[in-house]
């Protein structure tokens, strides 16, 4: 009867573990449908990125307020979960406290005290969050795309944290009067700067009352940590795991720089040369022409902008930075990621579903983001500078223009007229060349 709890503790711990790499897995393989890109280039930049941007949370405190709250909550939330190895030691092995066999007494003490002034600040900081979102109702969290299962999201994400919290906290105050008490197993340990003064509202209750309170927050704590664990698959929270290799991932290069197609670029050289024969077969080795142009739907994407989708933190600081966005707009960068992760998602369920991809009659294109929303875009790159982890809306905006221009001629009027004005003259003016400088005579 002794090990029940171990056992009940192990098959939940496994359960846990397992259902978490299963949907980890699904979201490799549902990324893996994007086509590979090389990011080998600039490898000491990269990791310098993940060190400044991902680690040290450079580009959170352009917004001083959000930007300190969010590194309170996520020092604190990181470090009070090292105490989960020792929670995780005790629930296997039946143990307790097993740490304080290893550390000395004087670090094991501090350890328990940074936990609980840091579970202070994340409880600070989470409902600050909190009132931020639904009392003061900052813009940028009740936009459009911002209803239903994102706007609750993010409040169910701010629950789970705070009474994560307040059992750890709860655990130790009960853990403390217990060892007032001299109960067996607990031994004086530990140092407890915020949970001592929950101790007195424990101080009349028996001592198998107060070991059921202990326990019952123990357990639930973990199993809140399991269950919080597995809620990331279905959340925007999936960026304190993605944000590291989304940011090594980023781009590079200067941002103004847009990438080049290897066969329009041959084929451009090879009109321009002279000596060389249009007719003539391609050379050995010669790069084909890629059988679509542009990105209809999300497997015409990178593995990187699918990354993207999944690191997104729907924080909006995109949305609230894009010129086009604060004109009254319809573009959203924002919805541009949402959407790229909704349809991705969408058919991870149909390869669930059918064992391979099934044609639905959708794609990205006009199902999910509007021509309006694309055109919309000035390409100004503020979306991109605005995001914490290294996200890149523009690229996914581009990819779309591209195929509606090369394989639907679909671009706005203004822009075929000036197209077609360079392709005849020159210059995106319907003026022929040789009236260019006819300017001069007239002044």
């Amino acid at each position: 009867m002794q090990y029940i709890p171990n056992i009940l503790f192990i098959i939940a711990l496994a359960a846990g573990v397992g259902y978490f790499t299963l949907n980890i897995r699904k979201i490799i393989r549902n990324i893996k449908l994007g086509h590979e890109v090389d990011a080998s280039d600039h490898t000491s930049e990269r990791w310098g990125n993940v060190v400044r941007i991902a680690l040290g949370q450079s580009k959170m405190v352009v917004r001083p307020i959000s930007g300190l709250l969010h590194i309170i909550v996520y020092v604190g939330f990181i470090i009070i979960n090292i105490e989960v190895l020792e929670i995780i030691i005790d629930g296997i092995f039946g143990t307790h406290r097993v740490l304080l066999t290893v550390l000395p007494i004087g670090l094991y003490n501090f350890l328990i005290a940074s936990f609980e002034i840091l579970a202070l600040l994340v409880l600070v900081g989470v409902i600050l969050f909190w009132t931020r979102r639904n009392i003061q109702k900052i813009k940028r969290f009740w936009a459009n795309e911002m209803t239903g299962w994102p706007k609750n999201d993010a409040n169910y994400i701010l629950y789970f944290e705070m009474v994560l919290m307040i059992l750890f906290l709860t655990m130790n105050a009960a853990d403390q009067q217990l060892q007032t008490l001299g109960a067996a197993h607990y031994v004086e340990a530990g140092s407890y700067p915020v949970s001592k003064f929950i101790v007195p509202f424990f101080s009349n209750l028996s001592e198998a009352t107060l070991i059921a309170i202990e326990r019952g927050a123990w357990w639930l704590h973990i199993l809140g940590i399991l269950v919080f664990l597995n809620y990331l698959y279905f959340s925007k929270h999936l960026h304190i795991i993605l944000a590291f290799p989304n940011v090594y991932f980023g781009k590079v290069v200067p941002k103004g720089k847009f990438k080049n197609l290897d066969s329009v670029t041959n084929e451009v050289k090879m009109m321009m040369d002279p000596n060389v024969d249009p007719f003539a077969a391609p050379a050995e080795g010669a790069t084909e022409a890629p059988a679509k142009f542009g990105a209809s739907d999300v497997t015409d994407l990178s593995r990187i902008q699918l990354l993207n989708a999944y690191t997104c933190t729907e924080c909006g600081r995109c949305t609230s930075e894009c010129p086009a966005n604060i004109t009254g707009k319809k573009l959203s960068p924002r919805k541009i990621m949402m959407d790229t992760r909704d349809r991705l998602e969408e058919i991870g369920k149909n390869i669930d579903k059918n064992g391979e991809f099934k044609p639905d009659g959708k794609q990205l294109l006009d199902d999910y983001i509007t021509r309006e929303e694309l055109w919309a875009c000035t390409t100004c790159n503020a979306c991109v500078e605005a995001c914490p982890v290294s996200i890149d809306p523009l690229s996914i905006i581009m990819d779309m223009r591209q195929y509606l221009v090369m394989e639907q001629s679909a671009a706005p009027t203004e822009l075929n007229v000036s197209m077609t004005n360079i392709e005849n003259n020159g210059a995106p003016w319907p003026y022929n060349q040789m009236d260019r400088l006819n300017w001069k005579d007239e002044n």
